[in-house]
């Protein structure tokens, strides 16, 4: 499950690197380009929102499948594609299939043991994060031998992979609800309503994945120009400074099985956002820029698998409804950082990026103290399922 998510989700960043080329393949701007990729983003919150309540609606290990074999078609469409509308039509469909992953990391823990839900969670979560940055490298060494199209070929035969194999060893496990698709999706909304906790969450989440969103939609134009000028396979590259976050996946599980979920989530949101001050000079230094990242994605990633290791505590019956909220909350954050760095590289340059990339933290981390004075007559570090129990 864990190499699956990791190859599922890697679909959504393989185009990343190939900023440059595609804009120079097609003819067309920087903005363009980078609308396609931000349609990609708006697909995966569309496919958060109405696919992965499934998972608590119908068998998991079916439902996966099924919707990886639409993936798979997607990814020939955009292997084929003759024009940027096509690709970017092959970027919906290829985002809203591959929520397929986020069906996975509810299903994992529910298979966790008792007291090992955030390790578990941080575990499955560290294979889609490197699944992210192999993306990035296979994506832009690829392209450098084969050409970008070959880059969407091999990752529909990964993808078509990935769903054999996952037929094959995934347990049948009996769906946790019996109702309609329209009420299920109505609980969700539900959820949300009768749930503080999960809202908080979902802010928390948003916030920060909106400044991934600025970060990595442009930084394949600041690095392809100058003073740069990397290539793609150097780009891809690049991305390899983002294995920090990878490695912060399961530490940050088992801080949140420690109850330390509450000052977790406050400094990986301060440093989020105080990581865009050395973004900004990396704009002239690789080695600064380097180091930002790296900082950048372990306080990414500490708050994300923080926050996941809440939500799935919240109601276990209803894990990939939960899942559906948070995640749909956290792309939706994503595509706007996403649509708002690519307008404002276009207009301002790097400045832009680093400006919006660092704004939408500071709010989330506002919005945590003000929790923290909230929650201060009770005390901080509640573990998640105590978390869970004071909504």
């Amino acid at each position: 499950m864990t190499f699956a998510t990791g190859a599922i989700v890697a679909n959504l960043y393989y185009a990343q690197p190939l900023e440059a080329t595609l804009a120079e393949h097609f003819g067309a701007s920087t903005g363009a380009v980078g609308a396609a990729l931000t349609v990609i983003q708006v697909a995966y919150a569309v496919g958060l929102a109405t696919v992965v309540p499934l998972g608590d609606l119908l068998q998991r290990r079916r439902l996966v499948v099924g919707v990886l074999g639409l993936t798979v078609a997607g990814l020939v469409v955009a292997a084929s594609a003759p024009s940027l509308a096509v690709l970017g039509s092959a970027f919906a469909v290829i985002g809203v299939t591959a929520v397929a992953a986020q069906v996975l990391v509810p299903f994992a823990a529910q298979l966790a043991r008792p007291g090992e839900q955030g390790r578990t969670v941080g575990t499955v979560m560290s294979g889609l994060l490197i699944g992210v940055l192999v993306a990035r490298v296979v994506s832009g060494l690829v392209a450098d031998w084969l050409g970008w199209r070959a880059v969407f070929v091999l990752a529909a035969v990964l993808t078509a992979v990935c769903a054999f194999t996952l037929w094959r060893t995934l347990p049948v496990v009996a769906p946790s609800v019996r109702a309609s698709y329209p009420r299920l999706l109505g609980s969700v909304l539900g959820l949300v309503r009768d749930q503080p906790v999960l809202r908080l969450r979902m802010v928390y989440g948003a916030t920060s994945y909106a400044s991934f969103g600025a970060l990595w939609t442009s930084i394949g134009f600041l690095l392809a120009g100058p003073p740069f000028d990397l290539s793609d396979a150097q780009i891809g590259l690049f991305a390899l400074f983002g294995v920090a976050g990878a490695l912060m996946a399961r530490f940050a599980g088992r801080l949140a099985d420690r109850g330390l979920t509450h000052p977790m989530t406050g400094a990986a949101l301060a440093s989020t956002a105080a990581s865009f001050v050395l973004v900004w000079f990396g704009a002239h230094s690789l080695v600064v820029l380097a180091v930002g990242i790296v900082v950048f994605d372990l306080a990414l990633q500490g708050c994300h698998i923080t926050n996941q290791s809440v939500v799935f505590a919240l109601a276990p019956e209803a894990r990939s409804r939960l899942n559906t909220a948070y995640m749909t909350s956290y792309f939706v954050g994503g595509a706007t950082g996403s649509g708002l760095s690519a307008a404002l590289y276009a207009a301002h340059g790097w400045t832009g990026v680093v400006v919006v990339g660092a704004a939408f933290p500071t709010l989330g981390f506002l919005v945590w103290l003000g929790e923290a004075v909230a929650r201060a007559r009770t005390g901080f570090g509640l573990s998640p399922a105590a978390e869970a129990s004071r909504s």
